[in-house]
């Protein structure tokens, strides 16, 4: 299905609008976007560039892609040949207009691609449907037919496999399929011809027994289970709506790549269970072979009418997004088949990241008939080029991260094309920032853009001996001194500074403590930050405590008065905040979040609710609701002298102003971000959609 509000500029469109890039979008990728989109277009090569359609700001690498993939040229597709623009830049860049421009390529010339990189096939992936359509599906038949013969033992045979499912065509017989699943020493190619061979007339006697199954996950794809889940046909009415957390765990936040997403969708999927109009919620998640080992249930309940859905992956745990291409069409073939199996259709699908896994969900609901609804952030357009501007493209570790900033920012175009609707995350001015990075959706509402509907977070619910149990969390706090995770019990009236997060480099749990050791707050404050697998923890994680560990080697007091605590069960986390914020006046405890940016900050909300002070970053969306010296302290976290400055700020507020902002926190999360006030805008938006 597609978006026809969001549909690409074409070559009829009319004249540009005046000032459609205006020279006064310091932005180059907000410039380019505004410019295409707009059909006005831009050139930063042009001899004599005109004055509204220069590239502002910007040079070397960065311009070279834009110009290329954004710069409007007398051809549908643009050769993209700026300087030190490559191939398969060229080839990227030139598909992805193709795309957007919505340019039907014939089969031959698309799967010309078909040994490109995975930006490349992520592409191709999205141009095939259209292929199809334009060229009918004899023809697409044929082609992958013929390229299927000359690729029969690379990786290649099963990214033309997985076209031909996505198209519904048969390309090779059952037996020819069969023989290249048995014959391949490609395991993902042998994955291909068995989901392939599922979608054959016959071809299923022709897969291989489960016994004969490499490990578990080739067993399930052999024989896959159908789980029983989903409300019952003659269950409540309503719309039965699917979201997706296809990142990190569910039940884990603060472990992996397991975050405040984790919390909101928790509690979200739970109260929109309850809501009128929605007769069930099922949360999508993935699971590795070590999640698969430790619970084989492929689904099961987590709340009356709110179950959790495992889509199994090949790999050991849940796929990083930058290697979550690898799995898209094995995601999709498993999200279509067990959705499918519930015993009501499914309504709507939400998906939250502009990334591979996202649009595998999007494939997967227009196939079962389902709406689809994305929401969109400013990320990663928000200061890409910003980010970007003094990479060294001699880095390869920068060049690929660039364009892998512009791989997801085609995602999200993709996936904003796709949605049935969109909506945003509340910010400080509406939607207004995220229409400045989608100009497509300035057509929503009347010209007023996507709706926000507002984040929450899900009550408290004290324990019946809840006294006893902060009483004990505080005892295991400062238990010892000389553990990682505990505080000396002798530092138990310093003040606290708390952080709780998932440790990554965004997260900048790294900086926090090398700017309080820079401050000397050692000497008068108590660092705890909660977040990380417990045990053997991701490479990321492991980085990030090497990092802080050789920061407080040079101080052995410091590092008594610093726990670094695995993540905990978040209900254990609000407790622990809760236990903090009644301490007395002269051992306050103040919420500091440090990461460069948060889309929103479920963290810095639960930390308001729980009666604490808090001090976040300036930029990103926790400055909509938290105001600088109204209801917390705002601080400059992109280096270490602003986040010094911050923590400078924090000690010296007054304990009148520590208890003013904590009422003014706690007061505007229990009057504006409840979860049930989200359930219910969010209901009202899935309602109004047409499904079927």
């Amino acid at each position: 299905m597609v978006g026809t509000a969001f549909a690409p500029p074409s070559a009829a469109h009319g004249p540009a609008r005046p000032g459609g890039t205006g020279h006064e979008i310091r932005d180059p990728l907000v410039a380019a976007r505004t410019a295409f989109f707009n059909g006005s277009g831009w050139t930063a090569h042009l001899p004599e560039p005109r004055h509204d359609r220069r590239l502002p700001d910007a040079q070397g690498e960065l311009a070279n892609l834009l110009e290329a993939e954004y710069g409007l040229r007398p051809r549908a597709v643009p050769p993209g040949e700026g300087p030190e623009v490559d191939r398969r830049d060229r080839a990227v860049a030139g598909l992805r207009r193709a795309a957007r421009l919505g340019v039907p390529l014939t089969p031959e010339a698309l799967l010309a691609h078909r040994e490109g990189d995975p930006r490349l096939m992520a592409v191709l992936t999205e141009l095939w449907p259209e292929t199809v359509r334009w060229h009918g599906p004899r023809h697409a038949e044929e082609v992958l037919h013929a390229m299927l013969g000359e690729s029969r033992d690379g990786p290649v045979a099963g990214h033309l496999l997985d076209l031909a499912v996505a198209a519904g065509l048969h390309p090779l017989t059952p037996v020819e399929s069969a023989s290249l699943a048995r014959t391949t020493t490609h395991r993902a190619v042998r994955h291909s011809a068995w989901r392939y061979l599922r979608q054959l007339p016959g071809g299923p006697t022709y897969l291989p027994h489960p016994s004969q199954a490499a490990d578990a996950y080739e067993r399930l794809l052999l024989a896959p289970p159908v789980p029983a889940f989903g409300p019952e046909r003659q269950g409540p009415a309503g719309r039965l709506v699917a979201q997706s957390m296809l990142l990190g765990g569910l039940d884990t936040p603060g472990e992996g790549m397991s975050g405040g997403l984790a919390v909101l969708l928790g509690g979200l999927g739970d109260r929109l269970a309850a809501t009128d109009g929605i007769s069930g919620v099922i949360t999508v998640v993935t699971a590795g072979h070590e999640d698969l080992a430790a619970d084989d249930r492929l689904a099961h309940d987590r709340a009356p009418r709110h179950w959790v859905l495992r889509l199994p992956v090949d790999a050991p745990s849940a796929p990083a997004q930058v290697e979550m291409h690898r799995h898209r069409p094995a995601l999709t073939w498993w999200a279509v088949r067990l959705l499918r199996a519930m015993p009501r259709p499914l309504d709507v699908l939400h998906v939250r990241y502009a990334d591979d896994g996202s649009l595998a969900l999007a494939d997967a609901a227009e196939r079962l008939g389902a709406a689809l609804v994305f929401t969109a952030t400013p990320d990663p357009h928000r200061g890409l080029a910003e980010r970007h501007a003094a990479s060294d493209p001699a880095d390869p570790t920068a060049a690929d991260a660039l364009r892998h900033d512009l791989h997801r920012v085609f995602l999200a175009d993709r996936l904003v094309e796709r949605a049935d609707t969109v909506v945003g995350i509340p910010g400080r001015g509406g939607t207004r920032e995220l229409v400045r990075h989608f100009p497509g959706l300035a057509r929503l509402n009347e010209g007023r853009g996507p709706s926000a509907p507002p984040e929450g977070i899900a009550p408290y619910r004290p324990a019946p001996d809840e006294d006893d149990r902060r009483r004990e969390a505080l005892k295991r706090l400062y238990r010892d001194g000389t553990r990682p995770d505990a505080l000396d019990p002798r530092d138990r009236g310093l003040p606290v500074l708390l952080c709780v997060g998932r440790l990554h480099p965004l997260k900048q749990q790294d900086l926090l403590v090398r700017s309080w050791l820079a401050t000397g707050a050692h000497h008068t404050t108590t660092l705890v930050l909660i977040g990380g697998s417990p045990g053997t923890g991701t490479a990321v994680e492991d980085d990030i405590r090497r990092r802080i560990d050789t920061l407080l080697a040079p101080y052995p007091q410091a590092a008594r008065r610093l726990a670094l605590l695995p993540a905990l069960p978040n209900t254990e986390v609000r407790r622990l905040q809760r236990a903090l914020a009644q301490r007395t006046a002269d051992a306050c405890c103040w919420y500091v979040c440090p990461s460069a940016k948060e889309e929103f900050g479920i963290a810095v909300l639960e930390a308001m609710d729980a009666g604490l002070p808090v001090a976040g970053p300036r930029r990103g969306g926790v400055a909509h609701y938290l105001r600088d010296q109204v209801n917390g302290l705002l601080m400059d976290t992109s280096g270490q002298a602003g986040l010094m400055r911050g923590l400078r700020r924090v000690a010296a507020t007054s304990a009148d102003d520590r208890r003013r902002y904590a009422a003014a926190g706690r007061k505007l999360v229990g009057e504006r971000f409840s979860v049930t006030r989200m359930a219910d805008e969010l209901a009202a938006e899935y309602t109004a959609l047409h499904t079927g």
